[in-house]
């Protein structure tokens, strides 16, 4: 996938880089009278994670992870021959969307109109809003976007025909100059959105495509909620619904509904390898789709959910992100509790993961046999190992399952090198 430079974007970007992170923003510390801590001073500067501009709890990036992992999945849907459009809601955070975007991806996908508005004051120049969008003022709105930067694309779902009316209807009123492409979402029983069956999605598709003021670009869905993990029945119950949606997809080809292409689109962060096997492959004599995968965790990974339901290698991805947090107490023999919570780390899918204790010599070792059973708000209790203790002021580093969950209660987030040396720092936007 080759890479494109979006210069309103990379300026958006530079000036972001330039804004002044304070004592407000969590993790970091005070700025001396005077100084000004921006994410390009500390590019340049490189400063210790563990020095005097940081207090913890702090979240924090590993720039290698990053990177790695970028590169990886790029180079995966590559070989692969799929496009990738990185779910934005996981990180809200531009500049990891420009380096994505800068590895190749075709587009970032947002979930809300709100979502959108953000990457558009970046200057994101496609995206896939993998939602219905029922909302009038927001068509309106994405409406008036399109006819105001001919090099805006966005593609929006639909999944009934009282909510493709509603959407023709307000797009119409905002006079785009051209047609808003739509992409039919065939959903499951018992699911979240989508249409419930093959019948239901080609009357969707029908009416989006005899619709004037729309454009049917293709169909989508998501597998990622049917299991949560990668035994045979999960695996067989995915494997079934992509087929439901290679169907449709193939009906619409066939009917002539989606000239000039045709989108296939699911693909989270745990299944997107049997999404590539079920929708990419096997279309001998002809064009195939433009399959389009929208994984998002992938980014930063994690040491929890996913990482228990990873397809394995290739990609190979490295969990990125680190919590850490001081020991405050040590009140009983095998428990501690350190100085982050539910308003620092995600705990819907799993507790952190304790990983390497930070002496107050600055020397580091494993976590043997420690873990996390609990968190209040500022509090996590870590029940550890017999013969093992923690003292008030070391330093606990805890991995995170599912970042989504995470990133969100972060305003700011320092980035790390190998060695602990704060090389940059992404701004969020939730």
């Amino acid at each position: 996938m080759a890479q494109v430079a979006i210069p309103r974007l990379e300026a958006a970007i530079a000036e972001l880089r330039q804004r002044p992170i304070t004592g407000t923003d969590k993790g970091f510390a005070v700025p001396a009278p005077g100084a000004a801590v921006t994410a390009a001073g500390l590019g340049a500067s490189r400063p210790s994670l563990f020095g005097p501009g940081f207090t913890m709890p702090v979240l924090v990036l590993r720039e290698r992870a990053v990177a790695g992992n970028i590169a990886a999945m790029a180079a995966y849907c590559a070989a692969a021959g799929v496009r990738l459009a990185p779910h934005g809601k996981t990180t809200m955070a531009p500049q990891l969307f420009a380096r994505q975007l800068a590895a190749g991806a075709w587009a970032v996908t947002a979930a809300t109109v709100g979502e959108l508005q953000v990457y558009r004051a970046f200057g994101v120049p496609r995206v896939l809003l993998a939602n219905e969008l029922t909302d009038p003022a927001g068509a309106a709105w994405l409406a008036g976007e399109l006819a105001a930067d001919p090099g805006f694309d966005c593609y929006v779902y639909a999944d009934s025909l009282p909510g493709v009316r509603l959407l023709d209807e307000a797009v119409r009123r905002a006079g785009p100059a051209r047609p808003l492409p739509v992409l039919v979402e065939l959903g499951y029983p018992g699911g979240r959105t989508g249409c419930r069956d093959i019948a239901a999605g080609e009357a969707v598709a029908r009416a989006v495509a005899q619709a004037g003021a729309l454009r049917l670009a293709g169909v989508a869905g998501y597998e990622g909620l049917i299991g949560h993990d990668r035994g045979p029945d999960t695996v067989s119950r995915i494997v079934a619904y992509c087929r439901e949606l290679r169907a449709l997809g193939e009906l619409v080809a066939a009917a002539g509904l989606a000239p000039g292409e045709l989108i296939l689109s699911a693909g989270g962060s745990a299944f997107f390898d049997l999404v590539v096997a079920e929708l990419a492959s096997g279309w001998p004599g002809q064009r195939g789709p433009d399959v389009v995968l929208r994984s998002g965790v992938y980014v930063a990974f994690d040491h929890g959910l996913y990482a228990g339901m990873a397809p394995g290698p290739p990609p190979v991805l490295e969990p990125a992100l680190e919590l850490w947090a001081h020991v405050l107490s040590a009140p009983e023999p095998g428990l501690a509790l350190a100085c982050a919570g539910r308003r620092d780390v995600g705990f819907d899918a799993g507790l952190p993961v304790p990983l390497r204790i930070r002496g107050r010599d600055g020397s580091l070792r494993p976590a043997t046999g420690a873990r996390a059973v609990r968190l209040d708000d500022q509090h996590c209790y870590l029940r550890l190992a017999d013969g093992t203790g923690l003292e008030p002021g070391e330093a606990v580093c805890l991995g995170v399952s599912h970042p989504c969950t995470t990133f969100d209660k972060w305003r700011v987030i320092p980035v790390a090198d190998d060695d602990y040396r704060v090389v940059d720092a992404i701004h969020t936007f939730f």
